[in-house]
């Protein structure tokens, strides 16, 4: 899938908006949050567009894993002894930025359920 040019995540992915990148490689983006709600909270979002999980999940799985495997590695780098990832799809689940991307939460305890 082709990069959406009206995507703030795209343009993101592109350099063409700055963002706080703490990984990269040929499917995975990821960055700092700049609203964090937790001490780290990490953006993980694919670098190919499509709207939100369910349509990751018909496209690629290959780019599904690669995101998980992002986050480990970041909450590796970072030393989390436990994290949360969160795919928020739609509107009703909190979505705002229509490009696929996983939540990666740590570095404090998180309570269940959220929200």
């Amino acid at each position: 899938m082709a990069l959406d040019p009206d995507c703030l995540f795209c343009k993101i992915i592109e350099g063409d908006i700055t963002a706080d990148i703490v990984f990269r490689n040929d499917n995975v983006v990821a960055f700092n949050d700049i609203n964090p709600q937790a001490p780290t909270h990490v953006l993980v979002i694919p670098t190919v567009h499509t709207e939100n999980a369910a349509g990751l999940a018909k496209i690629s799985g290959t780019i599904t894993a690669a995101l998980f495997t992002a986050a480990a590695e970041i909450a590796e780098q970072r030393g989390l002894n436990g994290y949360r990832t969160v795919f928020n799809t739609g509107v009703e689940a909190g979505q705002s930025v229509f490009h696929a991307h996983m939540h990666l939460l740590g570095g404090r305890g998180l309570a269940w359920p959220p929200g």
